[in-house]
């Protein structure tokens, strides 16, 4: 009798835990942010055979659409020069976040050409979706990186056969370099120019884009250092700033130039503690609202030491200052990509850790506090 008693107890006790274990798995809240928005797990590693998602690329498209692309690292967490098999994946919102199609592949090389660092730019001129991305060939050129692109003229629906722009933008004394194009999102000035920024370890970080819509490319010659992965933004004053991602220092670097990238003036922003980390930065403009062109948006892991602490802060002074910001998630979180949704809501897909990529969606005024919020927000 005592023994099928235990059993009951056993059996009662191993159902609690599971349901538990259930209950959190469904809530996606990040831990001490239940007043945010409800969020999804876009990408969950170990799922449908992919060992491990990264690497966020975040943007709305012309439709209105938002794209949200990633790596698929099919059997290992590994980077290019780790890898045999790494594809570039895409998930879409019709509804600002709210819903997400099926996961579908963008580039697929096959075994021993993987595919990495996805980041988009939209050309508003021309409808265009670019996709970017950085290549190795583990059997014919093992340690050679090569430069992408693929670009789409229907939103993201289809898109054409990948270019290979390597040649176009680097030297043939780069050829055995660590180079790569910074994933995430690059941009398009106010004067209808491309911009992106292109890593090289050993020289620098350079800003590359094009001037004819992607029929051809250019690499700017000067040289932004100290910097590895980077974000560019245009400033209100037309003035170019990359912020950069800095090993060993556990803060940002911000570089500004107002001669159209010839000269740089660059100096460490001890305010933007990171502890090495590629971040998100983003002009904010909404459809609704024309008012207040300068803000600013940047989103990272603030953190001297360790991924975690993902906050997003706000500047209204072309990045001179910046907001305390609101953690989006205190707990493990790495990359991050930002986007403007079409009713000018702030979408965020990030990295949880190890665990895979998250979209967490917020307004302005919750950003804010109620402090600054869009006519339609009132």
């Amino acid at each position: 009798m005592m023994t099928c008693v235990r059993r009951a107890l056993l059996a009662l006790l191993c159902f609690n835990v599971l349901t538990a274990d259930v209950s959190r798995a469904q809530d996606t809240r990040p831990s001490g942010r239940p007043d945010l928005l409800s969020s999804t797990d876009l990408f969950v590693s170990g799922a449908g055979g992919v060992h491990t998602y990264r690497i966020p690329a975040l943007i709305t498209a012309p439709n209105g659409d938002l794209l949200a692309c990633c790596d698929a690292r099919r059997a290992n967490p590994h980077d290019l020069i780790g890898s045999r098999d790494i594809d570039i994946v895409l998930r879409r919102s019709k509804d600002s976040g709210e819903t997400w199609t099926d996961i579908e592949v963008v580039c697929d090389f096959g075994d021993g050409r993987p595919a990495s660092d996805p980041s988009l730019i939209v050309d508003s001129t021309t409808g265009v979706v670019f996709c970017f991305y950085n290549v190795m060939d583990q059997d014919q050129a093992p340690g050679e990186f090569r430069l992408y692109v693929q670009r789409s003229a229907d939103s993201g629906a289809s898109w054409q056969a990948p270019i290979d722009i390597t040649d176009d933008l680097t030297p043939p004394d780069w050829k055995k370099d660590f180079k790569f194009i910074t994933s995430g999102r690059g941009i398009q000035r106010s004067n209808g120019d491309l911009l992106h920024t292109l890593v090289n370890l050993k020289r620098g970080v350079r800003l590359f884009g094009s001037r004819d819509h992607g029929e051809t490319w250019f690499l700017n010659d000067a040289a932004i250092s100290p910097g590895d992965e980077s974000k560019v933004v245009e400033l209100s004053d037309g003035a170019l700033m990359v912020n950069s991602r800095v090993n060993g220092k556990s803060v940002r670097w911000v570089h500004r130039s107002h001669d159209n990238g010839r000269t740089w003036a660059s100096a460490a922003d001890p305010r933007l503690v990171d502890p090495a980390c590629n971040a998100s930065l983003l002009r904010y403009r909404s459809r609704s609202d024309g008012r207040k062109p300068e803000r600013l948006l940047f989103c990272n892991a603030n953190s001297p030491r360790g991924r975690k602490n993902l906050t997003l802060r706000i500047s209204y002074d072309d990045g001179q200052t910046w907001s305390d910001g609101k953690v989006i998630d205190p707990g493990p979180a790495a990359y991050s990509s930002m986007t403007v949704c079409p009713d000018g809501g702030i979408g965020v897909l990030y990295e949880r850790g190890a665990q895979g990529l998250r979209f967490v969606r917020l307004t302005l005024s919750e950003l804010t506090d109620r402090a600054d919020r869009l006519d339609d927000d009132r």
